[in-house]
C-alpha cells in the first residue's frame, strides 16, 4: 500500500518520484512481483499530527508500474495507470517497510447502455466544449478531446481524474459504484466550467479584434 493525497482512477495515467526507503523497497518488490500496488487518499502530511494512514473502509485504486526510471542516487521516478478500485478491509502484519493490507476489488454495476450512452455523449460535448476554450484562454492546444475513451465507464473515470476537484469530491467519485451517476455528475460539474471558459473565450477574442486589448465597452458588457 502507497498513501497518498491523490485520488486515483482506473484506467488514469499518475506518475510518481520515488525517495522514500520504504517506497523504494515498495517498487522493487513490485517490479520483481506483477508491478501492482494499492493507492488510497490521505490528507496531506501535517508535520504537527503524525503520518496519516487511511482507515478500514476506505476506497482506493490498483496501479500498475507501466515505466520505471531508477537514478543514480537509488530515487526514481515511475509512471502508474489505475486498475480496479477496492475497499480496504483490514492491516496485515508485515516485516516490510511499507504497510499491507487486505483489500477487496470492485467494478461498477451493470449499466443501461441507452442511459450510459446519452449521458456519455453529453460528458463528451462538454470537455469538447471547455476543452476549445481553454484552447483559446491560453493560446495553447491541449489533450485533443477525440482521445477520450468510448466506453462510457472507462470516460467516466478519466473525466473525473482530469477534473481539478476538492480530495472528497473525487473521492466520492471514485467510491461510487454506478457508471450513469457518475457521468450525471460530471455533466453537472463540467456545464458551468465549460459555459464560463467559453464566455471567458469570447471576451478574449473580441478584445484581440479591438486591436490594443484595452477597455471596450461592449466587451465590458459581455464579462
Amino acid at each position: 500500500m502507497f498513501p497518498l493525497p491523490i485520488v486515483l482512477f482506473p484506467g488514469t495515467p499518475q506518475p510518481l518520484h520515488i525517495f522514500e526507503p520504504r517506497y523504494r523497497q515498495l517498487v522493487a518488490d513490485c517490479l520483481a512481483g506483477d508491478r501492482r500496488f494499492g493507492v488510497a487518499y490521505v490528507a496531506p502530511r501535517d508535520e504537527h499530527a503524525g503520518e496519516p494512514a487511511p482507515n478500514a473502509g476506505d476506497v482506493g485504486c490498483v496501479a500498475v508500474i507501466r515505466t520505471a526510471h531508477e537514478l543514480p542516487d537509488g530515487r526514481s521516478n515511475i509512471l502508474t495507470e489505475g486498475e480496479r478500485r477496492f475497499v480496504l478491509l483490514d492491516w496485515c502484519a508485515s516485516e516490510r517497510l511499507y504497510r499491507r493490507a487486505r483489500v477487496e476489488e470492485f467494478d461498477d454495476d451493470p449499466i443501461d447502455p441507452a442511459a450510459a450512452g446519452t449521458l456519455a455523449a453529453d460528458v463528451r460535448a462538454e470537455c469538447e466544449r471547455l476543452t476549445a476554450a481553454l484552447n483559446t484562454l491560453t493560446s495553447r492546444d491541449f489533450e485533443e478531446p477525440a482521445a477520450l475513451p468510448a466506453d462510457p465507464t472507462a470516460l467516466s473515470f478519466r473525466v473525473a481524474g482530469a477534473l481539478e476537484l476538492e480530495p472528497e469530491a473525487k473521492r466520492a467519485l471514485q467510491a461510487g459504484r454506478s457508471t450513469t451517476a457518475r457521468l450525471r455528475q460530471l455533466a453537472a460539474l463540467l456545464k458551468p466550467l465549460a459555459e464560463d471558459a467559453t464566455r471567458r473565450a469570447v471576451v478574449r477574442e473580441r478584445a484581440k479584434r479591438n486591436g490594443r486589448g484595452g477597455a471596450h465597452s461592449e466587451i465590458e458588457r459581455a464579462s
